[in-house]
């Protein structure tokens, strides 16, 4: 697989929005790995997609047994550590709310191939000796008529809770974690359109897990792009990234913060993937997801986190986020 960089990734991105051409893309979080191919280049066996309804696999149902998968959590002494770097910066100013992740190596009785069949999400991706990704959240969608939308999900709580949604819905750190990254990615979509605005807030998805049901809360914002739009679409999916939802705001002084308090390489973990043809973009926040280093398998999880978080809670949010959603 040949990655290209962030310059050549959006030349590429203009090139064939300009020309028509249908194509998808995989950027890591740092922007420094890129994937930008017309679709019928891609080879499915080297890679699989299925990008809210776009997609090159089969279509057919697999017969994936329910995983067996083992976890070795980072000790509380350890996610503690880079916990309380990220509250020392919210303290000093430098952020107000931080998305800070880690690294957890699993062993699971399936390959990285079988997840992708057997996994439900809006946006699946498979590539071959690499990394697989089952994300329910969407980045960027943009309809004919060129409206850009985006879907900030934050706030998460296990389903079987009693009274599990008013719970989530009252949670005072939750709804100003989700107050800040939805003002978040409204500044972000202003770089690009016009008339921005929240048409719906706060409502929730039930997601089913290998573990049981969780909800999550998401936001729609919205704008109008200009009618050149397509061909300059690099220009514009990356003006968003790193995508806001998982980084925090400020956005360019959290991503230094995050540095400090994270002891891994994110790489693809928290980028974007997605599909645009004949003007219109399907884009998914590559989270939940499992890659693959040095014969080790990795689940890269995390949360966000501001001046009212609580460790041990954070703590077990990210072990809840641990799972394989197969059917």
């Amino acid at each position: 697989m040949e990655f290209k960089s962030e310059k050549e990734a959006v030349r590429l991105m203009n090139q064939y929005g300009r020309e028509g051409v249908p194509f998808i893309f995989v950027c890591s979080y740092d922007k420094t790995r890129c994937i930008v191919e017309p679709v019928s280049n891609i080879n499915r066996d080297e890679m699989l997609f299925s990008f809210h309804g776009h997609t090159n696999d089969d279509g057919c149902p697999h017969d994936i047994p329910q995983p067996v998968m083992t976890a070795d959590y980072p000790s509380f002494k350890d996610y503690k550590r880079g916990f309380d770097i990220v509250q020392q910066n919210i303290e000093a100013g430098n952020s107000s709310l931080v998305n800070y992740t880690c690294r957890v190596p699993i062993s699971i009785d399936l390959s990285l191939k079988d997840i992708y069949y057997g996994s439900s999400a809006l946006f699946k991706l498979w590539i071959k000796d690499l990394l697989v990704c089952f994300s329910p959240e969407i980045f960027v969608r943009i309809n004919k008529e060129g409206e850009i939308s985006s879907y900030p999900m934050k706030g998460t709580i296990d389903a079987t809770l009693p009274d599990a949604e008013r719970l989530l819905m009252e949670d005072e750190k939750e709804i100003r974690e989700h107050a800040d990254v939805v003002k978040l990615i409204s500044n972000d979509i202003s770089l690009v359109a016009s008339d921005v605005h929240t048409k719906r807030y706060r409502y929730i998805d039930k997601i089913k897990t290998s573990k049981g049901s969780i909800l999550e809360t998401s936001s729609e914002v919205c704008g109008q792009l200009p009618n050149n739009y397509c061909s300059r679409i690099g220009n514009i999916l990356f003006s968003q990234l790193p995508a806001g939802s998982i980084t925090g705001a400020p956005k360019s002084r959290t991503v230094r913060v995050i540095e400090e308090a994270e002891n891994y390489y994110r790489d693809f973990y928290t980028g974007v993937m997605g599909w645009f043809a004949d003007g219109v973009m399907e884009s998914g926040v590559m989270i939940r997801f499992i890659d693959k280093k040095n014969g080790q398998l990795y689940f890269k999880a995390g949360g966000g986190v501001t001046a009212m978080s609580d460790c041990q809670r954070e703590y077990e949010e990210v072990k809840e986020k641990v799972y394989v959603p197969v059917r």
